[in-house]
């Protein structure tokens, strides 16, 4: 099974001066302990009350993303999930390819509907309806696969009219970088999962496992319908328990993980909270990779690495 970690905090002792050298830090043992993703979220504002104030640094993702990719040379790099909302499609496409060149093909399209409306207000950032958003997802995943296809002819959407899609250079992973869908909608972001996506990311704050065996459920119908392998797509969720620093901790989410894996998961992301999340991870790869990389899901999909 395959690991992540994703920074959420950057509320860190020492301020703002501390937020680069403790990145370089996380990028380093996070590759150290032999995990796969170094992933940020995409938001303006801090999530609050759940991990802070909404006061709290937050850092811009892609400018972060591209000071990690000079930083590191193994994980993959993405966003867990961009809101479709918070950058033009053409352009998203643009960075997301000038992130896979600069870091060597470790790039992904992490990417969603968005949800986070006072943070779009507050920046004048347009929030349409769900709805809505769910159709601007849709067009800006074919806008940024036609970007990465050799069409660079028009693109004509409800939402999105693109004159031209030239995109050069081109994302070096091949055919295009992968695409992971975050969301749990059963009848529009499932579906797109199973039309579009490389890997799925499941995010439940309880962490029930029931809820992920009926959303598993739901996608294999979508894959049936779209003619899709469901094997085929990567499952991943995010933990949002306490790090498993220290073996009566460890032992436990193994326990735990077994049924994930059971089910099918082959990927979990870490979110480390406290003063010093370099050495929290430091001591995870030390305490629990060897043994979570032993658990094996019965079918496992390729990797998304080039």
């Amino acid at each position: 099974m395959k690991a992540g970690i994703d920074v959420a905090v950057f509320k860190w002792p020492g301020g703002p001066a501390r937020v680069g050298p403790m990145l370089l830090e996380i990028g380093r043992v996070t590759e150290q302990a032999g995990m796969d993703s170094l992933t940020l979220m995409d938001h303006y504002f801090q999530l609050a009350p759940s991990l802070g104030r909404t006061e709290d640094p937050m850092l811009e993702g892609y400018t972060t993303l591209g000071f990690l990719a000079a930083a590191t040379s193994t994980v993959r790099l993405h966003l867990l999930v961009t809101g479709t909302t918070y950058r033009h499609p053409g352009l998203l496409a643009k960075i997301v390819s000038t992130l896979d060149v600069l870091s060597g093909g470790r790039a992904v399209l992490g990417i969603g509907a968005g949800w986070y409306e006072r943070e779009h207000r507050a920046l004048g950032v347009p929030f349409p309806s769900t709805a809505e958003r769910l159709e601007r997802l849709e067009e800006t995943l074919r806008i940024v696969l036609q970007m990465w296809s050799d069409d660079n002819g028009p693109f004509q959407g409800r939402h999105y009219q693109l004159a031209e899609t030239i995109n050069s250079p081109q994302p070096l992973h091949r055919p295009h970088p992968p695409i992971m869908i975050g969301g749990g909608g059963e009848r529009r972001t499932l579906r797109l999962v199973a039309k579009y996506a490389d890997c799925w990311n499941h995010f439940d704050p309880e962490g029930r496992l029931d809820t992920l065996r009926h959303k598993l459920g739901v996608l294999r119908q979508h894959c049936e319908r779209e003619g899709r392998d469901f094997d085929a797509i990567e499952k991943s969720v995010v933990w949002t328990g306490e790090l498993p620093v220290g073996r009566a901790r460890v032992r436990e989410f193994l326990a735990t993980m077994r049924s994930y894996v059971d089910l099918g998961i082959t990927d979990v992301r870490f979110v480390p909270r406290g003063p010093d999340p370099a050495a929290d991870i430091a001591t995870m790869g030390e305490e629990l990779m060897p043994e979570l990389a032993e658990l094996n899901p019965g079918s496992s999909p390729p990797r998304l690495n080039p």
